[in-house]
């Protein structure tokens, strides 16, 4: 490690040199990619919301590693010998086990107390989710329930898959069910999954969830066209006449929904009451609690969540060699959950007498509202009046329900085999 008494006084550069050669390079390629994620999520190519702060955590992060005292450091960081320093920074430490540790570093580092308290103790995935379901309508679901589940149900192809193929990859069965949920396309859920079945993978899990949840914007347009010819892919769907669901009608649904989820699987009750408490608090009329949850509470969550996100991104966490294995788990969970979107969209399509518009199952992937936004971007690109927007919503939303119960599943199963960490 250089002399302090040299490069002290500019320790990012310092330590970019200090560095071997896999961490030196790997910062400057997260650096390059924190930029274009900025970039693209500017362009709204990506998910600017999620991005663009993502982008900016993890630029800083790796251009701002410093020499810090052992203090500092997160578990398993080294310390050179000579200096009785390692290399660390300003911001978060996600890996922490001894508690005076712990309290020195929650006085130094700025991140820290948000990431302790609200990440990974899966509150934040817990405001997000009161927050979107302030803002679904699940009377698309109600309106086409069976359609919608199908699909849904459908699109888990990605988990089913996703599961044997990462204990093939040499992943304990927690880690290799915490992986999975990237098939379901839930980021707060992939969260939560994670910190409970995989703490020791928690960080990357996350962020390589993230990282793909802000592509499927960027590529499913591209596996949409690839399995649907264009003649199909212009498809109008029928009209149909269809009663008005009420707001009590609504609320029912999201009690019913939210008591018989949490009977079945308490181990995501937390995430069932946020997500259908945002429901009712819609449909109630509670405009000022709806002001709050919609607004400054889902905004605020999401800052955050991108920006750990991001700073989470530090090139001596992401180049691990098991990141490398969630790296293509989770493309492959996340593409194989699309295309059992779209398989589902076909049978309906052939059961419909060719009248269903199959690019709706890529709204599947509980990704809401953006994969139902692709599919109808899809459509309109071949034909500006097929309108499939209600129809991909429900699937939408019914995604996040059923990525809920299949995560669910996963964690009771690792649970009962007592593999898992909790």
């Amino acid at each position: 490690m250089p002399d302090l008494d040299i490069l002290g006084l500019f320790q990012g550069v310092a330590t970019l040199f200090a560095a071997e050669q896999t961490i030196f390079f790997g910062r400057l390629a997260l650096i390059a990619i924190g930029i274009l994620l900025i970039y693209l999520g500017k362009k709204g190519v990506l998910e600017a919301l999620i991005m663009i702060p993502m982008g900016v955590g993890m630029l800083t992060i790796n251009a701002a590693v410093m020499f810090v005292p052992p203090n500092m450091l997160a578990d398993g960081y080294s310390v050179d010998p000579a200096t009785g320093m390692g290399m660390g920074n300003l911001f978060i430490s996600p890996l922490i086990a001894e508690g005076s540790k712990w309290v020195d570093i929650l006085q130094i580092q700025f991140l820290q107390p948000v990431y302790a308290f609200s990440f990974s103790n899966g509150l934040i995935a817990c405001m997000v989710l009161l927050g979107i379901g302030t803002l679904l309508d699940v009377g698309f679901v109600m309106a086409r329930p069976f359609r919608s589940m199908f699909l849904a149900i459908c699109g888990e192809l990605g988990t089913l898959i996703a599961l044997p193929m990462a204990i093939w990859m040499g992943l304990p069965l927690a880690d290799a069910a915490a992986t999975a949920t990237i098939g379901g396309a839930d980021g707060p859920m992939i969260l939560f999954a994670a910190l409970l079945l995989s703490p020791e993978l928690f960080v990357p899990i996350t962020v390589v969830a993230y990282l793909y949840l802000g592509l499927t914007y960027g590529g499913y347009p591209f596996l949409v066209k690839l399995m649907v010819p264009k003649h199909i892919r212009g498809i109008q769907m029928p009209t149909e006449n269809l009663r008005e669901i009420t707001s009590d009608e609504k609320i029912v649904f999201a009690v019913v929904a939210c008591l018989s989820l949490s009977l079945l699987f308490p181990v995501a009750a937390p995430l069932f009451m946020s997500l259908f408490l945002g429901v009712i608090i819609r449909e109630s009329g509670l405009n000022h609690y709806k002001e709050i949850v919609s607004g400054p509470i889902l905004y605020t969550a999401t800052l955050f969540l991108g920006l750990l996100l991001g700073v989470l991104c530090e090139a001596s966490t992401i180049l691990k060699p098991e990141v490398f294995i969630l790296l293509v788990i989770g493309i492959t969970a996340l593409t194989f959950s699309a295309i059992g979107g779209i398989l589902g969209g076909y049978v309906l399509y052939f059961l419909s007498g060719k009248k269903y518009n199959p690019v709706i199952g890529v709204a599947a992937v509980s990704c809401v509202p953006t994969c139902a936004k692709v599919a109808q971007k899809c459509v309109t690109e071949v034909n500006p009046n097929s309108i499939i927007l209600p129809h991909a919503l429900g699937c939408n939303i019914s995604g996040v329900i059923t990525s809920a119960i299949f995560a669910s599943v996963l964690i009771s199963m690792v649970r009962a085999s007592g593999a898992g960490a909790f």
